[in-house]
């Protein structure tokens, strides 16, 4: 998948692909319901919950063809159940970039039995993501997780910085949350900080007590993986975080972006009390920290899909990926 970050123009201009269309202005729900899949419907939560994705990341993710991928989301585009924009780069072109909707988000509201501003969907929805200063943090985010979802192994979950804050708001803000299980079932629960170098590294330090206050209160323990910028970044910050970590024992690893990869050994816990370990997967993680637990299970502490909208548990839609509508 190409890297998302480079080139990018601060709110720069959003240039249309294509016209919008007359039959996107009124879309019955009725009708529309007859021409959605399970894969359609996946699509929707998906895009309410992590607000934008490209059509990279929905081919990894759903699709086997980006031909197939490319004609679907056309015609939920003209349907209204997504909405679309490219940002200008400074050097080549960026993949079209997917929303939701006016017709997905009514759609969401009636399945949620709530009302359509329960959704957060307003008329300006598309452009208030277009032209947010956080896009670039979020796409980061999403590329990262769309990659830990399709190679070496798999996401049981993933919930966004939105529904992370939201469950566990009175302790921490973390970009995302999510459960990596690996060739051999062995789970991995993770908080993900996604550290661009925008933040003085004070700042991210002042974030550890607010993990070791969660897990106290909880009785969990649930590692933190903070993926940093560049390697001289990532250097920087271990070196402050060290005695800080040690002291809330808290598990902890570190990757940044000029070496990371899916399937390669890429994180480093950080510890300055035990003998120094090599970078590992994140199935290697798991095993390498004693009795880990997750935060919440949907089936805990969790709230049920439907209560605030729906949620997508699973990454991945709700049936095996196939090259039909």
């Amino acid at each position: 998948m190409p890297a998302l970050n480079p080139g990018y123009v601060p709110r720069a201009a959003i240039r249309r692909r294509r016209p919008t269309p007359p039959a996107r202005a009124r879309t019955d729900l009725a009708h529309l319901a007859t021409r959605l899949t399970a894969r359609d419907l996946w699509l929707i939560e998906m895009l309410h919950e992590h607000k934008v994705l490209t059509t990279h990341h929905i081919h990894a993710l759903a699709f086997t063809s980006s031909r197939t991928t490319n004609r679907r989301l056309r015609e939920l585009y003209h349907l209204n159940v997504v909405d679309s924009f490219r940002p200008l780069r400074t050097h080549g072109s960026a993949p079209e970039h997917y929303t939701l909707g006016k017709a997905g988000a009514e759609l969401l509201a009636a399945r949620a039995g709530v009302d359509l501003p329960a959704t957060g969907w307003r008329k300006d929805h598309t452009a208030r993501i277009a032209f947010s200063p956080t896009l670039e943090h979020t796409l980061g985010v999403n590329t990262l997780l769309t990659q830990l979802a399709t190679t070496h192994g798999s996401l049981q979950l993933w919930l966004s910085e939105r529904s992370a804050t939201r469950l566990w708001g009175d302790w921490i803000h973390p970009d995302a949350y999510a459960h990596h299980t690996g060739a051999g079932s062995q789970l991995l629960p993770f908080f993900l900080e996604y550290d661009t170098g925008s933040y003085n590294l004070a700042r991210v330090e002042a974030k550890l007590p607010g993990y070791a206050a969660l897990a106290a209160t909880t009785g969990t323990r649930t590692p933190l993986l903070i993926h940093t910028s560049t390697t001289r970044r990532e250097t920087a910050l271990r070196q402050r975080l060290a005695d800080t970590t040690d002291r809330l024992e808290l598990p902890l690893a570190t990757t940044n972006t000029q070496l990371f990869t899916p399937t390669a050994p890429a994180w480093l816990p950080l510890t300055t009390t035990a003998a120094p370990t090599d970078r590992l997967t994140l199935p290697q993680l798991a095993t390498h920290w004693p009795d880990l637990s997750p935060a919440g299970t949907p089936e805990t502490t969790l709230p049920a899909p439907g209560r605030h909208t729906t949620l997508p548990w699973r990454p991945t839609p709700p049936r095996p990926p196939t090259d039909t509508p």
